[in-house]
């Protein structure tokens, strides 16, 4: 209810604001600024990000060698059968020293459950941990009842289709070290990025997202957990009670309560998680709809302890307001238009006031799509026509995945029940993509 209210009077205050700027302003001024406040904001990002590399090139950070803390491995996996042994015998290869790996079950409806006591039985290192098909529902659950059993100093997520370099948590940890900071997060690559259009744009919508994460740590902003390749400092942890049971996105949730709380969280380019992206578009949506309903609900949930908070530092929470910006947008355009149709109707605007709203926001998707080029560039090292061709393509395919999602949740919100479902990502599609056209393909010799 909290969260309904919360949005209603956001929305209402967001139709106010643009009714009185429609009847006394030029409302075309009303986007315009916010287009140039959103430009600045990354503007800034990329001179801190500049600023802050040419600081650790003239006084290189010094590694502390003997920051080992032990971690603790978890790998939350529901109906993961096909990929969960691979998954874990990766992960196992990490040359770091300290660590043990808790893999769940959780209310799986396949092998998983056997296929995990198989390999606790075949790595010293490895506990299984099978949940009750009774137990309470959302991946936060299940990390809660894998912390009640966790020996390490630190916690390190993984989805159950994760892949790591062995020098991950060498390169991940040393982050964690400074007293202020709470959890870092590593870069998250898509694995199967050139397998069709929609993994392509995802792992690219993977690279503008670094970028931006990359500004906010240099800022100190409000850098955001990830859920895959997510390392969080155990005493952290303690101090917000662990994972919230009653979210959908662990991983945005945990990361808005730690900066209420006054810790730092980092993010680590140089170690990589490679996931597998989606191949299908209605899975995409589910689970891009998952992501967002959990974003938005946090932040309405927390906006009175964002707003209270004394240890949260004054650069986090400006951060944290700027970004809040990309799912007011879509909300704004859709009214800002509303408004101008109805004055059109009632005669009291010219007809090319519509013109004009759609204008800019042309402009904002030119702007977006300059900064995915950037990214691009700078991340992927694509030529200059393949970084542009391709911003052009996330370009279309953010707004395509990304605005409707964000209008609906909205709707969901005021109007439909909350519901705890997991909405866990379908992994190795690929490979079972893959075994059927081999099938195929004996098939055809055969005959």
């Amino acid at each position: 209810m909290k969260e309904r209210i919360v949005l209603l009077l956001i929305i209402l205050g967001l139709g106010m604001f643009l009714y009185v700027f429609q009847n006394y302003f030029n409302t075309l001024w009303g986007l315009v600024l916010l287009c140039v406040g959103m430009v600045i904001y990354a503007i800034y990002l990329q001179l801190a990000t500049i600023h802050k590399k040419r600081k650790l090139k003239k006084n290189p950070k010094v590694i502390n060698q003997n920051y080992k803390p032990f971690v603790t491995v978890m790998i939350p996996s529901h109906n993961e059968d096909s990929v969960i042994t691979a998954t874990v015998e990766n992960i196992l290869a990490m040359e770091y020293e300290n660590f043990e790996v808790i893999v769940i079950d959780d209310r799986s409806e396949d092998n998983t459950a056997n296929v995990i006591k198989a390999l606790e039985n075949k790595y010293e290192k490895v506990t299984a941990l099978v949940r009750d098909k009774s137990a309470f529902p959302g991946k936060s659950a299940v990390l809660n009842d894998a912390l009640l059993l966790a020996k390490g100093e630190a916690i390190l997520v993984f989805d159950a289709d994760a892949r790591v370099a062995p020098d991950f948590l060498s390169i991940l940890v040393p982050n964690l070290e400074p007293e202020d900071v709470g959890a870092a997060q590593a870069r998250k690559i898509i694995s199967n990025k050139d397998y069709n259009f929609l993994t392509r744009c995802q792992n690219n919508e993977y690279t503008l997202d670094a970028n931006f994460q990359v500004g906010r740590d240099a800022i100190k902003g409000a850098v955001e957990l990830r859920g895959n390749g997510e390392l969080i400092k155990r005493t952290a942890l303690d101090d917000i009670g662990g994972w919230n049971n009653h979210t959908i996105t662990d991983d945005l949730d945990m990361s808005t309560q730690l900066h209420i709380k006054g810790w730092d969280v980092r993010f680590c380019p140089e170690a990589h998680v490679n996931e597998e992206g989606i191949i299908y578009l209605v899975p995409l949506y589910r689970q891009r709809r998952r992501w967002l309903e959990g974003s938005i609900r946090r932040y309405l949930e927390q906006f009175g302890n964002v707003l209270n908070s004394k240890e949260m530092s004054l650069r986090a929470s400006l951060d944290m307001t700027a970004y809040i910006s990309e799912f007011i947008m879509p909300i704004w355009l859709l009214m800002e238009i509303g408004f101008q149709l109805i004055r059109v109707a009632t005669k009291s605007a010219p007809t090319n006031c519509i013109l004009s709203s759609l204008i800019v926001g042309c402009g904002i998707a030119v702007c977006f799509t300059l900064a995915a080029r950037y990214s691009l560039r700078q991340f992927d090292k694509l030529s200059r026509f393949q970084a542009l061709k391709q911003a052009i393509e996330t370009s279309f395919f953010i707004f395509v995945i990304w605005f409707p999602v964000v209008l609906y949740i909205c709707y969901k919100i005021l109007f439909l029940k909350k519901d705890m479902n997991w909405g866990k990502t379908t992994h190795g599609l690929v490979l079972e993509e893959e075994l059927h056209l081999q099938n195929q393909e004996v098939g055809l010799q055969e005959i």
